[in-house]
């Protein structure tokens, strides 16, 4: 594992590290090491997000070179802490695309930083890679997002969860993009499910304060709480929650929760019994996960908290565009694209994990889960679940030149 203590500190004030033997005299050598990009938030408020997917790209960068690297040439990561500051993102993008030229970049944690490196990755010409679960809509041929999306997640909690509890929904959301987006997107299935939204509240990243929330929500009269929250900040929502006597009186789902290991840290008491939809948990029962955990717990350590959702995405990313490279047989970046375009994919631990060619986006399987103890008990699986909303709207093989975020229609 990366030692926070220890990341090299850069003349910009950022957090750097390159792990790989490859040296910048032989960068732009042919024979010289294939440079993978990323910015993840190991600080700054939102490092419960940042660090699983910052120990994902080194193990898969470490795996890819115990197995002889990519074309006969070292794989070399170059991780920068974004400090979870939106114009360090801008400048390290910058810094990743034209000081470092690496051949592609896996990178972003929020929508809105997303939104921020997005263009510059484009402007030049550097492959990106998102790969965090997000709200959905991007349509753009420089960018891929191995991340699950409502149709995958949302899609499917909403009925489950209105099948057992009711159709009165309270949304509780972070104030940004993406918790502003994807309420539209649970409002949409809430409705078409026969159900309704009876209270909508939008708090601030910074917000640490929920008692006159959880009193409206309490007053609302509704059957269900779908949580939208994002952050260390956000948790305090939940330790408040249970404090208030509410775990069990309204029961909670979200397809946030966990994302940054929150039942790990929080106590049983104040969320057990939540669900929650992604496509990884830790817990699934297949030999190809437990062999990947056994590998994981030998590389980080037995105590390793959890690989989240975002663990898994990231590695997963990582994986598609090595199996890109193999398959392309160069870095090139059009060739790439074009290879990624004819739906390869890769068996990840997760299982079959498939580029959707028109929208960049994958088809994965998506399981429901319980907390329970500290662990998640899968509930409920939905095999290989395609993009569907934001097929919707994108269709890059008909519109190679369509470059922006789609919102959904409600």
């Amino acid at each position: 594992m990366i030692d926070r203590r220890q990341l090299l500190t850069g003349a910009s004030a950022s957090a750097v590290v390159a792990l790989g033997l490859g040296t910048a005299s032989r960068a732009n050598a042919q024979d010289g090491p294939i440079k993978v990009g990323s910015i993840l938030d190991l600080s700054g408020g939102l490092e419960i997000y940042g660090k699983p997917p910052a120990d994902a790209a080194t193990f898969a960068v470490e795996e890819l070179n115990a197995q002889g690297g990519l074309l006969d040439r070292e794989v070399e990561l170059i991780l920068f802490d974004s400090q979870s500051d939106m114009q360090l993102y801008a400048q390290y993008a910058q810094e990743l695309a034209l000081k470092h030229q690496v051949h592609a970049a896996h990178a972003g944690i929020t929508s809105a930083s997303r939104e921020v490196i997005r263009p510059v990755f484009g402007r030049f010409n550097t492959l990106y890679f998102y790969n965090m679960q997000y709200e959905g809509g991007v349509c753009d041929r420089n960018t891929f997002a191995t991340g699950v999306t409502p149709a995958q997640t949302i899609q499917k909690l909403v009925p489950h969860a209105m099948g057992m509890w009711g159709k009165k929904v309270y949304q509780v959301s972070a104030d940004y993009n993406y918790g502003q987006i994807t309420s539209k997107w649970v409002r949409r299935y809430v409705e078409e499910n026969g159900g309704e939204i009876v209270g909508d509240d939008f708090f601030p990243l910074n917000v640490t304060e929920f008692g006159p929330a959880i009193g409206q929500v309490t007053g609302s009269g509704c059957d269900i709480l779908w949580s939208s929250l994002v952050g260390g900040a956000h948790m305090g929502f939940y330790r408040q929650w249970g404090a208030a006597g509410m775990l069990g009186k309204i029961p909670i789902a979200s397809t946030t929760f966990a994302l940054g290991n929150e039942h790990i840290m929080l106590n049983p008491s104040e969320v057990n019994g939540l669900r929650v939809s992604y496509n990884y948990f830790q817990e699934i029962e297949t030999p190809a996960n437990q062999a990947f955990v056994e590998k994981w717990h030998a590389r980080f350590g037995a105590d390793y908290p959890y690989i989240s959702e975002l663990a898994m995405s990231t590695y997963q990313g990582i994986m598609l565009w090595a199996e890109a490279v193999r398959t392309a047989g160069t870095t090139d970046r059009m060739a790439l694209i074009e290879t990624l375009e004819t739906g390869i994919g890769i068996d990840a631990p997760s299982g079959r994990v498939t580029i959707h060619p028109q929208t960049h986006h994958v088809l994965v399987d998506v399981h429901i889960a319980e907390v329970q103890d500290h662990a998640m008990r899968v509930v409920e699986t939905f095999p290989q679940q395609p993009p569907t909303d934001t097929a919707e709207v994108c269709d890059l093989i008909q519109n190679p030149d369509d470059n922006q975020q789609y919102e959904p229609k409600v």
